[in-house]
């Protein structure tokens, strides 16, 4: 019994020993320099690790137009990068069908992609995500809301759902965006006199009034958020009137914030109300190869300081691994510096 005591009290003793030890470890300057006297080998600015600081990153669209392996490079880099967390702004997979079987089957595909991430992400409903109600139900089924919010280290995050139409037009715009693409594939040039090719729906989207009043609420019920960020596909702020952004940005009115957003495969940069409006370009989607202006792969890295967030594009081709190569491949595909056989720039 007594050697069972000394044993026990043995254990205890060093593992208050290791809980002080740790404890003190704490307590310890990250900095730790040698003594030095008078002039010293680094600047005097103090160290950008604080610990309200994180990193995030917006990965954008992956249709229409896929090109294979493309969004596998980008997740093999955030899985290098190590990002706090990973969003993306839809169109994440191909759609256009009222399958839900082939529905999941596309969906079961897209989350395999992420196997080499080590972070959380957030889905962002597109239109090729949100096409119809039977896509709806799936992204529902397996995602939950369409629409919803979120608090990161006091930073407030709104995912909208710029597909957000009524029940009988949703079915309606579906119809003619078929229509359109089932002709695109034939006839290109009768494609673009269909309804489809001037319906307003299909650039810029549409928020329901429900929408814009749960984001009010989230607004209203977080009013000292440090920065706000808005992701969301289509660009419905340039939508006027009913059905775009003018509720939940005159709820912004006097709060920092940055709205980022896709869909139209370019990337481009507008100042509106004093604040930053990105539209990303492609992180595997279809796009221009003659190096036109905004046309590339890329991913958004946005560190959030105390100042606000820090905003960097970073293109798939530009991220190396540590053997100096862009990871998974990516040097035999059409980036922005791809092989011989690619498109003439």
């Amino acid at each position: 019994m007594r050697k069972g005591f000394g044993w026990f009290a043995a254990a205890m003793a060093a593992a208050f020993l290791a809980s002080v030890g740790a404890a003190e470890a704490a307590k310890a300057p990250n900095f730790q320099p040698p003594k030095i006297e008078g002039a010293k080998p680094w600047s005097s600015k103090p160290f950008d690790d604080s610990p309200d600081n994180f990193s995030f990153a917006v990965v954008t669209d992956l249709y229409s137009g896929y090109r294979r392996g493309v969004f596998d490079v980008a997740a093999a880099e955030l899985g290098l990068l190590h990002p706090a967390f990973i969003t993306t702004i839809g169109d994440q997979i191909e759609g256009g069908t009222e399958d839900k079987a082939l529905l999941n089957r596309e969906w079961d595909e897209f989350d395999a992609r992420l196997a080499g991430t080590h972070a959380p992400y957030f889905h962002v409903g597109g239109n090729h995500d949100l096409t119809n109600l039977a896509q709806r139900q799936v992204f529902e089924a397996r995602y939950g809301r369409r629409y919803y919010h979120f608090l990161y280290k006091g930073v407030l995050f709104l995912v909208l759902d710029t597909e957000d139409y009524p029940t009988a037009r949703m079915a309606e715009i579906y119809h003619l965006r078929d229509d359109y693409l089932k002709t695109s594939k034939t006839d290109p040039k009768k494609a673009e006199t269909l309804p489809y090719a001037d319906l307003m729906e299909a650039k810029v989207g549409e928020i329901g009034p429900a929408q814009s009043a749960y984001f009010e609420k989230a607004l209203k019920e977080n009013p000292k958020a440090r920065w706000t960020v808005l992701l969301m596909h289509k660009p419905v702020w340039n939508r006027p009137g009913e059905g775009g952004l003018g509720r939940i940005e005159a709820a912004l009115k006097g709060r920092p914030y940055t709205l980022i957003n896709g869909h139209l495969h370019r990337y481009s940069y507008t100042v509106r109300n004093g604040r930053d409006y990105i539209m990303l370009g492609t992180t595997g989607g279809g796009r221009a190869m003659d190096g036109s202006e905004g046309a590339m792969d890329h991913f958004l890295w946005v560190t959030m300081t105390k100042d606000g967030p820090s905003i960097a594009s970073l293109r798939l081709d530009g991220v190396l691994d540590k053997t100096g190569h862009v990871p998974a491949g990516g040097e035999a595909l059409c980036l922005d510096h791809g092989p011989p056989k690619c498109p003439a720039k």
